[in-house]
């Protein structure tokens, strides 16, 4: 007979690929995390990454006590330059048992202590776990709204020369990554989508065409804005903005950003999302000037060497 009192056996599973049962369990984890909390855990970038097999620097943290998933971090390491990038969260039911700094230290481990961790939303708990790990404080990224009305949003005015259309999946898909890594040469996320992660989301149930707008001088591929709709939220979102280096500075971004608010609101959204780096100054104070205003903010923390 076990004693009543004995704490359940605590595991750890390390993986390069979850299997389907596997990536079920996780599912429901970050579902009911997202209840809790108000927001996912887990990027949309380390959501797609659940399934599909193994994918290059991308390892799968379990934590099992008694058997049963209570926790569940993600590790990528494919930036050239920064440390890898973690994401950890713990099943509501089973917090404030010490599963956050296992698998918060198992993290630093697998890097040697070199990493950096999203906290999304910054919530109390989070930040209380980046100090007990020993990291500090390294990025803010906004999440902006507005409300939509189709009368507040002014006709785009393009730049000469400048045509807008729809992107063609299979056909603008090459084009389409060669812009955005130019656009994001800076950004380690959005700037090293490849054609598995542009294949992950147009196999998503959200994505539209439709609401993914490119802009073409001269027969080339220079800006787009990829549009988004949460619809189970009714929320719009301005999903990526990106103008090619060279045809920055003539309008263009903001009539692009103007025409995917145009959509959203004809689709009848109440509300319209972004995300915007904090110390992006300008692209901040574009979004405000826009109506914008922050909603929340997701936290980045990372180790100091």
């Amino acid at each position: 007979m076990t004693d009543a009192a004995t704490p359940p056996t605590r595991s750890l599973e390390t993986l390069d690929a979850l299997t389907p049962e596997q990536t079920e369990a996780v599912t429901q984890l970050l579902a009911e995390a997202a209840r809790t909390d108000g927001q996912p855990a887990v990027s949309e970038q380390g959501r797609l990454q659940l399934r599909g097999g193994p994918r290059e620097g991308v390892r799968h943290l379990l934590l099992l006590s008694g058997g049963e998933l209570v926790g569940y971090a993600q590790l990528e390491d494919t930036d050239p330059v920064e440390a890898p990038a973690g994401e950890l969260v713990v099943h509501p039911a089973h917090r404030g048992r010490g599963h956050g700094r296992v698998l918060g230290q198992a993290l630093l481990a697998a890097t040697g202590k070199r990493l950096r961790v999203w906290a999304h939303g910054g919530h109390a708990a989070a930040r209380h776990l980046a100090q007990l790990l020993g990291l500090t404080l390294f990025r803010e990224l906004r999440q902006m709204r507005r409300s939509l009305d189709p009368s507040a949003f002014a006709e785009p005015v393009l730049p000469p020369g400048v045509t807008i259309r729809s992107f063609v999946p299979g056909q603008d898909d090459e084009a389409w990554l060669r812009v955005n890594a130019e656009a994001f040469a800076h950004h380690p996320e959005q700037g090293s989508l490849t054609q598995r992660d542009l294949d992950d989301r147009m196999a998503e149930p959200w994505f539209d065409p439709a609401g993914f707008f490119l802009a073409f001088r001269d027969g080339e591929l220079i800006g787009f804005h990829w549009t988004k709709v949460h619809a189970q939220e009714q929320l719009g979102e301005v999903y990526v903005v990106g103008v090619r280096p060279g045809a920055q500075g003539g309008g263009l971004g903001k009539a692009l950003t103007t025409i995917g608010l145009r959509h959203l609101a004809a689709a009848g959204l109440p509300t319209v999302m972004l995300y915007v780096d904090a110390d992006n100054k300008a692209a901040v104070s574009v979004y405000e000037r826009l109506g914008f205003s922050t909603y929340e903010t997701d936290l980045m923390y990372r180790t100091e060497s």
